[in-house]
């Protein structure tokens, strides 16, 4: 009779343990990210702050610039406030990838090793990348004479990695004008940047003993990388939509004439 008892009193604890088991609200499925920056009602965008006219601070102290604007477009568009962040260029991917920053706008260049890491939304920019060096420099013409010479950019920036690909040794920086001094003192050889970034230098220096001595034949794609998971999809196709709208009516078009003089959205 005890052992009857044992046997009931088990399987009535087993059937217990199941039927709470199996009642037990199952967790929520993880919120995707463009839902969660919905329901905050901001879009935390990180960029450096210090690289004009892509995105930089003017005579007031405002944050401004290319980049800048562009956010605040897409901010718009998805129902939400940007909310700025600025970061060096390494902290900008570091904070992407811990999840402190929804997105980078930077001008970010699209490229084979870091779609390895990101999902890019559609290009919202296109640049072509120039070589830099004094005026007085005859013995760099080409990116192939890099070989053997020193550069300065930010690190592991599209920029350095081109350098390094041309056997130049890179030396770290944090802006584009200390870059730009850099060459005019000759601490380095040469540098690379955006060639709407070094014309928009010269507006601003015009006397400044610098030229542009070779440009890549093909321009470069400008896209707002996102961390690659499912959670993110939606969030990059909203913005990849955006600046398509964007650029449908025209509003790309005049942020870019209005900071570099020329339409390089297309």
């Amino acid at each position: 009779m005890k052992k009857l008892t044992a046997v009931i009193l088990s399987a009535v604890l087993a059937f217990s343990v199941f039927a709470v088991s199996g009642c037990k609200e199952k967790p929520a499925e993880t919120k995707d990210q463009l839902t969660k920056i919905k329901e905050a009602g901001k879009i935390i965008i990180a960029m450096e702050g210090v690289w004009a006219p892509w995105t930089y601070h003017d005579d007031s102290g405002e944050l401004v610039g290319f980049d800048t604007e562009v956010a605040k477009a897409i901010a718009a568009k998805l129902g939400v406030e940007a909310e700025f962040v600025e970061a060096g260029w390494d902290a900008l991917f570091a904070g992407l990838d811990s999840g402190r920053y929804d997105i980078v706008v930077n001008g970010v260049e699209k490229t084979e090793e870091r779609g390895k890491q990101y999902n890019f939304t559609e290009a919202y920019a296109y640049i072509k990348t120039a070589l830099i060096v004094r005026s007085d420099n005859e013995d760099i013409k080409t990116f192939e004479d890099l070989n053997g010479k020193k550069t300065c950019n930010s690190l592991n920036s599209t920029y350095m990695l081109l350098a390094e690909e041309y056997g130049a040794t890179v030396q770290g920086v944090d802006s584009l004008e200390e870059t730009l001094n850099m060459v005019l003192n000759g601490r380095v050889d040469a540098t690379l940047n955006a060639e709407v970034s070094f014309f928009d230098y010269m507006a601003v220096y015009p006397d400044a003993p610098l030229k542009v001595v070779a440009l890549t034949e093909e321009a470069s794609h400008v896209v707002i990388p996102v961390r690659k998971n499912e959670n993110t999809d939606t969030l990059r196709e909203a913005i990849s939509e955006a600046i398509r709208e964007l650029r449908e009516d025209g509003t790309l078009a005049a942020i870019s004439i209005k900071y570099f003089g020329k339409d390089i959205t297309k």
